[in-house]
């Protein structure tokens, strides 16, 4: 059992009521204490959960963690795997040429980024940008013959959003 100690101090209470004002400051009649009873403090911080690592470290590039692709006048599945995976790089689409990203399971497909040239301008732009994939959805780059894709892909978290660290 623990013990309760009244604290009588004018310039504790004056910075209680200077750094808590919305807790209307102490009134007459109320005084400070302490108790010697221990009382847990529960840490809900990203470093309590055992992770050192910042959400922006997080997301790092490196040898291992990235899947290079290069598409031009095919059609390829760049990604099959369920979870979490940011897509970037750049393309360059010239004349006649067209390119784009799909997403699909086999039997809906539905683009979501379509890029497409003229016959007077060269586009060279990058790319990037986060998908979710479920058991049997696939991530699907089409490129004519004047339309080149280029990048990588990095999961960065699994399909139940577990964040993955790079390797």
């Amino acid at each position: 059992m623990g013990q309760e100690f009244i604290i009588k101090s004018t310039k504790l209470e004056d910075k209680v009521n200077q750094l808590l004002p919305s807790q209307g400051g102490f009134q007459a009649g109320v005084d400070l204490s302490a108790s010697t009873t221990i009382i847990p403090i529960v840490d809900l911080t990203e470093s309590a959960e055992g992770s050192n690592l910042r959400q922006d470290l997080q997301k790092s590039l490196s040898l291992t963690s990235i899947t290079s692709f290069n598409v031009n006048n095919t059609t390829s599945t760049i990604v099959n795997t369920t979870g979490y995976y940011r897509v970037f790089g750049n393309y360059n689409v010239n004349n006649a040429g067209f390119g784009r990203f799909e997403l699909t399971d086999g039997t809906t497909t539905k683009i979501i980024i379509s890029y497409s040239g003229t016959t007077t301008t060269i586009q060279d732009s990058p790319f990037d940008f986060i998908v979710f994939l479920t058991a049997g959805d696939s991530l699907v780059c089409v490129a004519n013959a004047q339309a080149v894709f280029a990048g990588c892909t990095r999961q960065i978290a699994d399909i139940d959003g577990n964040l993955i660290n790079p390797l």
